[in-house]
């Protein structure tokens, strides 16, 4: 179930939780919405640390260290003794 499943979830939980007044014989619509409201929230977290996870760090490239040039100055490799 996706983010969009969650919070409609939620929604859907709320509207029977709080803005319906059904009377079913045998079922509480009321704690009904509580649950999928309960439902819905423990998905948001799920969903939430499963897209946590899923985030890749790159480290910071390394830089590259030519060894070809040779070490020292001779006054001619850097360009002014020519």
């Amino acid at each position: 179930m996706g983010l969009g499943g969650c919070i409609i979830l939620i929604a859907v939980g709320a509207i029977l939780t709080f803005a319906t007044d059904w009377d079913m014989q045998g079922v509480d619509v009321n704690l009904v919405g509580v649950i999928f409201m309960a439902v819905g929230l423990i998905g948001v977290a799920v969903f939430s640390s499963i897209a946590r996870r899923r985030r890749v760090v790159v480290p910071p490239a390394t830089p590259v260290i030519d060894d070809t040039r040779p070490h020292g100055r001779d006054g001619y490799s850097d360009g002014y003794g020519v």
